[in-house]
């Protein structure tokens, strides 16, 4: 399906709700909902270099803006205090064509569509066949440093990606780790931090 531009042959979208942590204890913050959307997505440049990417950095604002309006679904109402993006490459392409579905045109329409986000957005990529896994770094959106919030989901696509895709990936997080009591600076205390700026 032609989108701004992209090829996308699939979206996917995973939501997970935690409830107590690995020791089966649980606290008063209410459960963890971890959300990942996921496109695979033609890379236009597999099989050759080219010195300009702007084939895939050109449409990076719509496609930001399609990844905040699914997350922001998968959260069903839920504020979103945590974020990170990943990008897996097909063989066919470079690390670089991943990163290039990563920068900021397409990550700042994801935060406004999250409520903002002051923090930069934690970020991993690869190169890897159908069914790489990959581990999608979380910290919170408002400050990097709210130890709480420090968290990996992982995620891997039965069908993809094919040698001439890249799967672009984003995913947030309702809240820190359960029972986190690592001290630090909490979330709420955070300027800001109600998820409406």
């Amino acid at each position: 399906m032609s989108f701004h531009g992209y090829e996308i042959r699939k979206w996917y979208l995973t939501v997970e709700d935690t409830l107590t942590n690995e020791s089966g204890v649980g606290d008063d913050l209410g459960p963890l909902r971890r959300v990942v959307v996921a496109a695979a997505i033609r890379n236009p440049y597999a099989g050759k270099f080219s010195e300009d990417l702007s084939m895939i950095v050109e449409g990076s604002p719509a496609l930001g803006a399609e990844f905040g309006r699914r997350l922001v679904a998968g959260l069903n109402n839920l504020p979103a205090q945590s974020y990170g993006k990943s990008a897996i490459v097909g063989a066919a392409g470079e690390l670089e064509h991943g990163n290039a579905f990563l920068t900021t045109g397409f990550a700042d329409p994801v935060r406004r569509a999250l409520g903002g986000g002051k923090a930069w957005i934690s970020s991993t990529g690869k190169r890897g066949p159908i069914g790489t896994a990959i581990d999608i770094p979380l910290a919170s959106k408002d400050a990097v440093y709210v130890r709480s919030h420090y968290d990996t989901i992982t995620a891997c696509f039965p069908d993809a990606p094919n040698a001439d895709e890249v799967v672009v990936i984003f995913a947030v997080a309702s809240r820190g780790r359960i029972k986190a009591r690592l001290g630090g600076v909490k979330f709420a205390d955070i300027k800001g931090a109600d998820g409406l700026t």
